[in-house]
């Protein structure tokens, strides 16, 4: 039977998973494993109707929080929507990065230029965003240099830290649609990455998880994080400082 995913924690209300990168959240087909939302169900029983508190990108890793009640999603919703949690993902960019710390404030909004629907962009008219990372190594590899950064948003949109990082001159490794050439995206979806797209793209996977997140429940502190894949871990272990 397959693995339906790694639990960090889980009681009464709360079931907290990492998720593996390649996987969606909510399903695109029948296949009862080819979904979170559909592999929770398995672990809990048909009876339950569980809840996802936060999402995360289908090719993204790491933390995601489940509520098991009603009741306990409500709660868990309203820390999200007051950001009342604080959140810390791992990201592998491009180049060097030059500050050991920064903020990136920049509004996001639809890409109205991209044939790509559900792209964003930083734009004036957009919804005011705030990404702050610190850098946590640089490396060089026989692909190009590279920078491990700790990242924290501080608000919650669509491809955010996707979006900031690509807008700082260092997009994700990996990263096919904010990478700066959009039809690797296309190519993805239409089935037609050819070899030479995929050695462009360096990893299989974009290289963003979600390290941990806490906030208060229940009267208590709590931080629940995972560490990143295999493959991510060695694409910076093997690089020379």
């Amino acid at each position: 039977m397959e693995k339906l995913f790694e639990i960090i924690h889980e009681d009464d209300e709360l079931l907290v998973i990492n998720k593996p990168a390649g996987l969606v959240c909510h399903p695109t087909k029948g296949d009862v494993y080819s979904s979170l939302i559909s592999r929770v169900r398995l672990h809990l029983g048909t009876e339950a109707h569980p809840h996802l508190v936060n999402r995360l990108d289908r090719e993204t890793s790491g933390v995601l929080v489940v509520g098991k009640t009603d009741a306990a999603a409500r709660s868990l919703r309203k820390i999200w929507e007051n950001r009342l949690v604080e959140k810390e993902y791992l990201a592998l960019v491009h180049g060097r990065v030059e500050t050991a710390q920064g903020s990136i404030t920049a509004a996001l909004g639809r890409d109205v230029g991209s044939r790509v629907a559900i792209k964003d962009c930083v734009c004036a008219e957009g919804a005011a965003a705030q990404t702050d990372f610190v850098v946590e190594r640089c490396f060089t590899r026989a692909e190009g240099i590279f920078t491990l950064l700790r990242v924290m948003p501080h608000t919650g949109r669509k491809h955010q830290i996707r979006i900031h990082l690509a807008h700082l001159g260092h997009p994700i490794v990996g990263d096919k649609l904010y990478g700066g050439d959009e039809d690797l995206y296309l190519a993805l979806v239409e089935d037609r990455l050819t070899p030479q797209q995929w050695e462009k793209l360096i990893l299989p996977q974009q290289a963003l998880h979600a390290r941990a997140v806490r906030f208060q429940w229940q009267g208590q502190a709590v931080n629940f994080s995972a560490d990143p894949e295999k493959w991510f871990v060695e694409f910076y272990a093997e690089g020379d400082a």
